[in-house]
């Protein structure tokens, strides 16, 4: 059903041929890595947080981490993970599969500037054996409303 309701969201901008659906895991970045066939960094992976009553849904670099002294600055609080046993009643779909499209209306859409990197990612599509390939242009379109931020650390 989440793999569903992403490929819907998807279908308003033309995406929804993008989405590839595996035989394997694609739940964390190393094996959406793999069964893309992509370096890890390109993976965008979402993650999940709880500002106020929202829930900040935020796109980073596979290989990205949260950076909280950024975080704390553009969000006014300390970062703090939506717990495991929420995400698919406040989000829409299931960790593993978290992704921009198709979300509930408590949820907000960043997208972190560790993506510019790369002329192409790959996010999840709602599932935990899924994955959509889209330029940056194209994931800014299928995420709006969502904005840019700088809340992450590259590694060293």
């Amino acid at each position: 059903m989440s793999l569903d309701r992403a490929r819907m969201h998807l279908t308003q901008y033309g995406l929804e041929g993008r989405v590839q659906e595996f035989d394997q895991s694609s739940a964390t970045v190393e094996l959406a890595a793999k069964a893309v066939g992509c370096e890890p960094a390109r993976i965008a992976k979402t993650l999940s947080f709880v500002v106020g009553d929202r829930v900040v849904l935020i796109l980073f670099a596979g290989d990205a981490r949260i950076n909280n002294q950024k975080f704390k600055a553009r969000f006014h609080t300390k970062p703090k993970m939506l717990p495991v046993a929420d995400a698919e009643s406040r989000i829409g779909h299931a960790v593993g599969g978290v992704c921009p499209f198709g979300v509930s209306d408590e949820c907000d859409v960043y997208l972190d500037v560790s993506l510019r990197r790369f002329d192409v990612v790959y996010p999840a599509a709602g599932s935990s054996s899924s994955a959509v390939r889209l330029s940056l242009d194209e994931l800014e379109r299928a995420c709006h409303p969502c904005e840019w931020v700088d809340v992450s650390r590259l590694p060293e």
